[in-house]
């Protein structure tokens, strides 16, 4: 897990989306669980916010869809 320090005007999603390039369910969830403390700020989060950013691949893995014929 590393730091990051929130830009003025981040929300959760686009803090995660520049850093992980991703903001799914489950990525927030993770973020949210490290830092209880983000909700008092509200939706935006002011400038220089140290925040603990999940290490987690860029990108969720895609299911492959399961198909009756295969």
């Amino acid at each position: 897990m590393r730091r990051v320090r929130s830009i003025a005007g981040d929300s959760v999603n686009l803090l995660l989306y520049r850093e992980l390039g991703r903001c799914d369910d489950a990525a927030e969830e993770t973020l949210w669980r490290l830092n209880p403390e983000l909700a008092e700020h509200g939706p935006v989060l002011p400038a220089g916010v140290w925040v603990v950013v999940p290490e987690m691949p860029a990108r969720p893995t895609v299911s492959q869809p399961v198909s009756a014929w295969d």
